[in-house]
């Protein structure tokens, strides 16, 4: 059987959890743990950047700084992972839904002015796929509105907008570090401050509401609890899992785009012959290369071309189902019908397998089985 994902095993991964133990520092914010920390901020030319437990926690800490509570609102895609909204639902603050763009499946920039209203707090946006958002016109309508910006970035690491990189434009960015992603250590997230005012209460939040990080660094002689917050803390064991991955990021974004260029090559005509379609990637965007994805015809169709993939020993999936149908969506008012985009497409879309040790032989077996399908 060819996987969905298999997760990648870094040449200095064991070596790096055996120093993580034998430290005797196997707690949070060691060694490791900062030189992921300083990765970030260096590459990404990122204010602050803390490593987290995973993306989950990283948006909860941006519902947090926030200061989101009952009865705010969110501007928000429903085509997105359920942690995006969960994060501001647990504070009592409700998701404005809007629909997405039909080519990259993004949150529709055109439809976030008109769902603004004086309970609106802020826009959470998800580059999907690792492919940017409008950011130009985002940002322009939050500044026009004095609204801060979340960039859920879980699929975006290295991609770029316009030669910037995602994660840097909002006023908070979170990542994902999942064992799906293209740098992983099972379960961990990031959290980056692009607005320094949000920085200093993050590390409080992150130390579950003390100033302890101010007593490590000797500006107070003691720490106290002083904000709420949580553990939002990995261990150095998944810190240096994690670092030894990014000591490999220019092996692993190279390997990731040859296998998203070699689907997009070979499966190109078979698509435009059978009303299939491939990604989108605008001209001015650079991908991270976190998925390939097919849209096909209709619901039938896919469901059918999982189960022969899944004939040819072969895991193929499909992704999101839209939030504003599920049941926590109808308790917030929402039914089918109301974002038409999200709901036809969700309903199209399949994932082929993808990973960074994905081999040659192994996605020529994928593509032949692509070809094989009658639509």
């Amino acid at each position: 059987m060819i996987p969905f994902n298999k997760p990648y095993i870094a040449k200095n991964e064991f070596d790096y959890i055996r120093q993580a133990v034998e430290s005797s520092h196997t707690a949070g914010d060691g060694v490791f743990t900062k030189k992921c920390n300083q990765f970030l901020e260096s590459t990404f030319n990122v204010p602050k950047a803390l490593l987290t437990t995973n993306c989950t926690h990283a948006l909860e800490m941006a519902a947090l700084l926030l200061d989101l509570k009952d009865g705010d609102e969110v501007i928000t895609p429903s085509f997105t992972f359920v942690s995006t909204v969960n994060a501001f639902a647990l504070r009592g603050a409700r998701p404005r839904f809007v629909d997405i763009r039909p080519d990259t499946l993004n949150i529709d920039e055109k439809l976030i002015e008109s769902a603004i209203n004086s309970r609106t707090k802020a826009i959470f946006v998800m580059h999907y796929a690792g492919v940017g958002c409008e950011m130009d016109e985002i940002l322009r309508i939050a500044r026009k509105h004095g609204l801060p910006v979340v960039e859920d970035n879980a699929h975006g690491l290295f991609g770029k907008y316009k030669g910037q990189y995602l994660g840097t434009f909002g006023q908070i960015a979170t990542q994902s570090f999942h064992e799906t992603k293209n740098f992983s250590c099972g379960e961990g997230g990031a959290l980056l401050i692009n607005d320094p005012s949000y920085a200093e209460r993050a590390e409080i939040i992150r130390e579950k509401g003390t100033n302890r990080s101010r007593f490590f660094r000797g500006q107070i002689d003691k720490y106290t609890w002083v904000d709420v917050g949580s553990s939002y803390l990995p261990s150095e064991i998944l810190a240096g899992v994690l670092f030894s991955h990014f000591e490999e990021a220019d092996f692993i974004q190279n390997k990731r785009k040859q296998v998203w260029e070699t689907y997009q090559k070979h499966l190109q005509g078979w698509a435009d012959e059978n009303d299939v379609c491939l990604p989108f990637i605008p001209d001015y965007c650079e991908q991270s290369y976190h998925m390939f994805y097919m849209l096909m015809p209709d619901l039938d169709t896919r469901g059918a071309f999982i189960q022969f993939l899944k004939s040819r020993d072969i895991l193929s999936v499909f992704h999101y189902v839209p939030l504003h149908t599920a049941d926590m969506g109808r308790i917030y008012g929402y039914q089918a019908g109301d974002l038409p985009n999200t709901e036809t497409y969700s309903d199209r879309l399949v994932r082929l397998p993808f990973y960074n040790s994905l081999s040659d032989d192994e996605q020529s077996r994928v593509i032949q089985a692509v070809l094989d399908f009658k639509v």
